[in-house]
């Protein structure tokens, strides 16, 4: 599973626009404009996702771990 460092990096590697689509399978309430919006700051996108769904912060990077650990 990756880590906490793995997740900081999505930005700077351009992983975000790479897992789009598997973000919107989980959260499918969630749009490209919402991705969009958290211009590659995972935490951003966390506050964006917990906004939509009411998830638990901790939840949301958990499952965004388990995305980056399924590359």
């Amino acid at each position: 599973m990756a880590g906490e460092g793995d997740i900081e990096r999505l930005k700077g590697e351009g992983k975000l626009d790479q897992l789009r689509g598997r973000i919107r399978s989980i959260w499918g309430d969630l749009s490209d404009d919402d991705i969009q919006r958290s211009q590659g700051d995972i935490e951003r996108l966390v506050g964006i996702i917990k906004e939509k769904t009411g998830e638990s912060a901790e939840s949301i990077r958990d499952r965004l771990r388990e995305l980056m650990g399924k590359e």
